[in-house]
């Protein structure tokens, strides 16, 4: 079993951090991130759980907003028609709620395909409230559900990519805390010194890099083999080497981090909702626990 990435694998995400940075998401449908889990037949790539990791991590490091998970790594898991076609060329977005883990609709309003997950069934829903999220960029609805309007392709593995891909979202945003945080702390002087040249600065990113890098082949893991229990391990680990990414971040930064107008701010309450989403810390703890 490989724990490294492929060189075909890192150049793919060095294009996507290119992209993101240059030019935003709108040149993602270019590199194919949308086609990617969509089958061939419906000019998809095919590509592997592990090619989704690749770009949600580069996602979650540029705080991407939009319903990339319901689109990208959970809705080709559902359906198996055309309209995964739209997918795939970038022109269909998904808004999917599976309570009870995804109780509320994102970006539900600008959703070509709103799908609500009732056991094996699938049904439509119908937008409600426009509810407030800790994360501002996260527009999350209210979502009555619909008829039934047929079967889910497979309901257990829509779950487990979606929190798959949260969780690389995760370690991309904790990457981010991280790069941020360091290179904040050679260039803020108290006491006439950098405070990244102060041990106690120094201790606390070192923990942060030692948590992301021991997180890091747990994610690969999960993406191999897709196992309930495997997700569970990855998703708790990520989650709490970015909780701790996101902690030290405000505590190196200081104040600044609170102020409006700097990106770590958005990027802590982005961490603290994909934290809890698909799936809490408490459900995937368990699910580990009761696995052994």
């Amino acid at each position: 079993m490989r724990f490294t990435l492929s060189q075909e694998q890192l150049d793919f995400a060095a294009s996507i951090d290119a992209c993101l940075t240059d030019t935003g998401p709108k040149g993602l449908a270019e590199l194919g991130v949308p086609a990617l889990l969509v089958p061939e037949r419906f000019d998809g790539l095919g590509a592997e759980p592990i090619d989704l990791v690749v770009a949600f991590d580069q996602l979650g490091y540029h705080a991407v907003p939009g319903p990339w998970v319901d689109t990208v790594a959970v809705l080709p898991a559902l359906l198996d028609d055309e309209i995964l076609a739209g997918v795939a060329a970038g022109e269909t977005l998904a808004s999917i709620v599976y309570r009870p883990h995804v109780p509320y609709a994102l970006d539900a309003d600008n959703a070509e395909a709103k799908l609500f997950v009732d056991g094996d069934d699938l049904r439509t829903f119908t937008a409600g409230r426009l509810l407030s999220s800790v994360d501002k960029a996260r527009r999350l609805f209210e979502a009555e559900p619909g008829e039934v309007i047929g079967k889910a392709a497979d309901a257990a593995r829509a779950f487990e990519l979606g929190a798959l891909a949260t969780t690389a979202q995760l370690l991309g945003l904790g990457r981010w805390l991280l790069d941020n945080s360091v290179a904040y702390a050679k260039q803020r002087k108290q006491y006439g010194r950098e405070i990244g040249q102060y041990q106690a600065i120094k201790h606390l990113l070192a923990d942060v890099v030692t948590r992301l890098e021991l997180a890091k082949p747990l994610l690969y893991a999960a993406a191999l083999s897709l196992r309930p229990r495997d997700v569970s391990a990855a998703k708790v680990a990520v989650a709490d080497a970015a909780y701790s990414a996101a902690r030290t971040g405000l505590q190196v930064h200081g104040a600044i981090g609170y102020t409006a107008e700097h990106p770590l701010g958005a990027r802590l309450t982005k961490a603290r909702a994909l934290i809890t989403a698909w799936g809490t810390q408490g459900f995937h703890r368990t699910r580990v626990l009761e696995s052994l």
